[in-house]
């Protein structure tokens, strides 16, 4: 029997705006699919976004959601958290709005492992906005605003995730499609600031920019890079070079913030 995704999107949403061959769209339905599977009730989610071809996703989910400023969701997502720490809140952007606008706030989100989930659809560029080149644009790759090539070395999101402290790390693609709602359940049922980075070429403003010739080839390009973690384990550096580890990547049980917090109050007021 097919999944009904129906019970889960906002009636009259639909179709969305994501060009032809953008895996956003197939995002969308893993982290559905992981919101089933979790069981996570709609009127107890909150799916929060800043702005950007990624962000527009929570406005096709039929739960509480919150589209806010450009690098600000996770700003936005923590107020949730905090004034209502039994909701589950995921977050969802973009490599631009997590890691450019909004990474100062993402790297505290990190270092506090407040528990939530924050998805990123790492897509190597600003997409919606005018195709300027992101933190995670490859060196050498051509945007609009490095139409020579950009001279930037790129972010690795999910090495600075665990640098900044977040307590659970996964990174999928948008060509394993089936992984996808697997690291985003095994995300939402961590006990702490969980990041989940999707691989998600954008086939517009990079990849015509960058002549790739189709969807196809750039979904192939995932597929030919992509290395499961336990895999990487019998492959020697020289194999690994130019591929990108995939699965979880790093997973730890420490104090969650929103906790932490309420021994605070307790205390202020036990002092009074």
């Amino acid at each position: 029997m097919a999944f009904d995704y129906d019970k889960y999107i906002r009636p009259g949403k639909l179709p969305h705006i994501w060009c032809p061959g953008c895996g956003h769209g197939i995002v969308m339905k893993g982290l559905i699919r992981a919101i089933d599977t979790c069981g996570l009730k709609k009127e107890n989610t909150a799916i929060v976004s800043g702005i950007g071809c990624a962000s527009r996703l929570p406005g096709y989910m039929d739960c509480c959601t919150l589209h806010t400023a450009h690098g600000r969701a996770a700003a936005f997502a923590t107020g949730v958290k905090m004034a209502k720490p039994e909701m589950d809140v995921i977050l969802v952007g973009g490599d631009g709005d997590g890691t450019a606008i909004g990474g100062n706030h993402f790297i505290h989100a990190c270092r506090r492992n407040i528990n939530m989930t924050y998805i990123i659809l790492n897509n190597n560029i600003y997409g919606m906005t005018g195709g300027q080149f992101s933190p995670c644009t490859p060196t050498g790759a051509k945007a609009s605003t490095t139409p020579y090539g950009n001279p930037d070395p790129g972010f690795d999101i999910a090495k600075l995730a665990i640098g900044a402290g977040a307590s659970f790390v996964a990174r999928g693609t948008a060509f394993h499609a089936n992984q996808i709602d697997k690291l985003i359940a095994e995300a939402i049922q961590h006990k702490g600031f969980s990041v989940v980075e999707i691989l998600d070429d954008c086939p517009t403003t990079y990849g015509r920019r960058n002549k790739f010739k189709s969807v196809i080839e750039m979904m192939n390009r995932l597929k030919e890079i992509a290395v499961p973690v336990k895999a990487a384990e019998k492959m020697s550096p020289e194999q690994l070079v130019g591929k990108v580890l995939t699965g979880v990547l790093h997973k730890e049980e420490k104090p969650e913030y929103t906790e932490e917090y309420a021994k605070v109050i307790q205390r202020s007021q036990a002092a009074k």
